[in-house]
């Protein structure tokens, strides 16, 4: 029985949080993309400082750019692309990614169609720090490291742990059975896509089970925990805001 035709739907929105799963995406065009629809699963219309959002590009589409003052990290999840960005291109593929700060002119292009994720933050400046610049990587060439001691929890860093971001964008990968070591309760909120595998997330007092394709936003200081389930090995990627002032 298809339950979803009764009204039902894995998706959960709360006022410090919200669970999004693939049972309720709705495309629509990118404004400023060719031949691109996007979903929007988190935004400031939520309570977010920060959007999340699919951009699902067809053979032949071109990126448009985020609006002025506002960076964007681009991740590969399907497909490949080409980005030009300050006089130079990148060939993207699976797991490839690229941020490109604030007010840098750059194109996303594909022949045969891509699937991106991308988040996007207006971005704040730190007096006595410079200006971001363009990185492209590839997730193989990142260092992973034991999160907290343990070898079951590995995580890669995107971007640079330096107060010239304000932004973090990082790779989480559990071995099965591995959970984090506490409930977590922080300034700095979240967007969070499964990439592989699942398990069970804690959200304030609500418990979600996860797998591939479901997409998470954390608000401040929502008490949060996640613990991988099932034989293979899961994986998440997530957002985070770093680095600032919590007046500012």
């Amino acid at each position: 029985m298809n339950l979803e035709f009764f009204g039902s739907t894995r998706t959960n929105v709360e006022r410090r949080h919200a669970f999004i799963a693939p049972d309720g995406h709705v495309q629509a065009p990118l404004a400023g993309w060719d031949k691109t629809m996007g979903i929007i699963l988190v935004s400031p219309r939520m309570g977010a400082k920060f959007s999340m959002y699919y951009a699902l590009m067809e053979g032949g589409a071109v990126s448009g750019l985020p609006l002025a003052g506002v960076q964007r990290f681009v991740w590969v999840q399907e497909g490949t692309a080409t980005l030009t960005a300050a006089g130079s291109s990148y060939d993207l593929r699976h797991e490839s990614f690229a941020y490109c700060p604030a007010d840098l002119d750059h194109q996303i292009v594909t022949s045969d169609g891509c699937k991106l994720v991308i988040f996007e933050k207006r971005f704040a400046k730190l007096e006595g720090y410079d200006q971001p610049e363009l990185i492209v990587g590839h997730a193989s060439e990142v260092e992973s490291n034991a999160f907290m001691g343990d070898e079951g929890a590995q995580l890669q860093l995107f971007l640079p742990d330096h107060p010239g971001y304000d932004m973090g964008v990082n790779l989480f990968t559990f071995a099965p059975g591995t959970p984090l070591p506490f409930v977590e309760t922080h300034i700095m909120e979240h967007g969070m896509l499964m990439t592989k595998g699942g398990g069970v997330y804690r959200l304030d007092n609500n418990w979600y089970p996860m797998q591939a394709g479901d997409a998470l936003w954390m608000g401040p200081y929502c008490p949060q925990w996640f613990g991988a389930l099932g034989k293979p090995e899961s994986q998440y990627l997530y957002y985070k805001d770093v680095y600032r002032d919590p007046l500012s």
